[in-house]
């Protein structure tokens, strides 16, 4: 895909999921966390990453409050080099949790949800733009099997499109939930 039609595809993901209601909204999140329960994600006391919603993200907040009551130690992520594009994650404020090194790149985490503006059947993700989540988890791509953390996007149905062609610098996804189900290598466990 023409980095200008990537770019076309994004600006009209975002206006689509913008444009949910807030009713629509708050049920999203809601069937989102009911199919993670059904995948017994997260697990009781396991180390997770999520993210504040924004620009109409899907909210992932009901997900981080069962998780904080299942115990799990859970971690937002912060931008440390806009320049560099890096970032870390940082305890949620809510969280009990236990000193991490800054350098080891989140190896150590369990489930990372991941916020996304488009994705596909086969585990792509169309993000921002600004690859910082690709860069944090480069180490994936060099894995002939998946162990943790487990990259599984949160979105809106609206955002699944037939195919993102990646880029040699993508990490693809476990999978990806939405309010319809779950999508991806994840959907073999719902079978």
């Amino acid at each position: 895909m023409a980095d200008n039609d990537q770019t076309a595809l994004r600006r009209r993901l975002r206006a689509a999921r913008r444009a949910v209601g807030a009713a629509e909204r708050v049920a999203a999140a809601i069937a989102v966390d009911a199919a993670l329960a059904r995948l017994g994600l997260p697990r009781p006391r396991s180390r997770i990453a999520a993210f504040q919603a924004t620009d109409g993200e899907i909210d992932p907040s009901v997900v981080i409050r069962r998780a904080l009551a299942l115990g799990c130690e859970v971690r937002l992520p912060v931008i440390t080099s806009l320049r560099g594009r890096r970032m870390r994650f940082a305890p949620h404020p809510a969280a009990t949790v236990h000193p991490r090194p800054d350098g080891d790149k989140g190896r150590w985490l369990d489930l990372v949800l991941v916020p996304l503006v488009g994705f596909d059947d086969e585990g792509n993700r169309l993000g921002m733009g600004a690859g910082f989540y690709d860069r944090h988890f480069a180490f994936l791509r060099h894995r002939s099997a998946w162990h943790r953390p487990l990259l599984l996007g949160l979105g809106f149905e609206l955002q699944r499109v037939a195919n993102l062609p990646p880029k040699p610098r993508d990490v693809p996804l476990w999978g990806v939930v939405t309010e319809r189900g779950v999508h991806g290598r994840a959907a073999a466990l719902m079978r």
